[in-house]
């Protein structure tokens, strides 16, 4: 049972360590796709004409598919700190589990 915990939280610690890896290459990916959709609504209202809510409105249509990508960014970036949440608790779990049956040894 013991080593069964210990692989656990093993097991646990290498997937939260590959979690952090992918947290922070799901926000990379966001920054660029918040940084393209900035770049590019900028340059549509730049090139717009009309009124400034007029052009403002050019540069949301024109920009459409950049805002999806970088709402899908944003969804990567929360599922994936959900998931690393998961994991932690799964560990803490492990961890007491471990300390619990310790003291059990004790006795």
């Amino acid at each position: 049972m013991v080593s069964e915990i210990v692989a656990e939280i093993q097991e646990l610690t290498a997937l939260n360590k590959k979690g952090v890896e992918a947290l922070y290459e799901a926000e990379m990916a966001l920054a660029k796709c918040e940084a393209d959709l900035d770049r590019l609504e900028a340059q549509a209202f730049i090139n717009g004409t009309g009124s400034v809510a007029e052009r403002q409105a050019f540069a949301k249509l024109e920009c459409v598919e950049v805002r999806f990508a970088r709402d899908v960014s944003k969804a990567q970036v929360n599922r994936v700190r959900m998931k690393l949440r998961s994991v932690e608790s799964a560990l803490m779990a492990q961890a007491t589990m471990s300390k619990l049956m310790q003291a059990e040894m004790k006795l």
